[in-house]
């Protein structure tokens, strides 16, 4: 898996680029410890990832927690297949989704 991020004042913005599963899970967990100090909208663009099991399901529910805290966090341009595991998952419920 790939992680693209920018912050802007206090926007971080984080494109996920290919499968976010239990090998790949624990480095996107590290970069949003290690990066979401003073952030207040936090947006998570999944354009290009191709899967997400349980494993990333967790650290997205990890980061919607630390931004309730903190601002906001939305997810965007999630796949049809991506969405289905929101919906089956109830995390449609959970997450902000556009």
């Amino acid at each position: 898996m790939e992680i693209n991020k920018k912050l802007e004042e206090e926007v971080l913005s984080i494109e996920l680029v290919g499968r976010l599963d239990t090998t790949t899970a624990p480095e996107l967990e590290t970069e949003l410890k290690s990066s979401l100090e003073g952030v207040k909208e936090l947006v998570i663009d999944l354009k290009d990832l191709d899967y997400i099991s349980s494993a990333g399901l967790r650290v997205l529910l990890f980061a919607q927690k630390t931004m309730n805290n903190q601002g906001t966090m939305k997810v965007t341009n999630a796949k049809p297949e991506i969405m289905e595991v929101f919906e089956i998952t109830g995390f449609t419920d959970i997450l902000t989704i556009e």
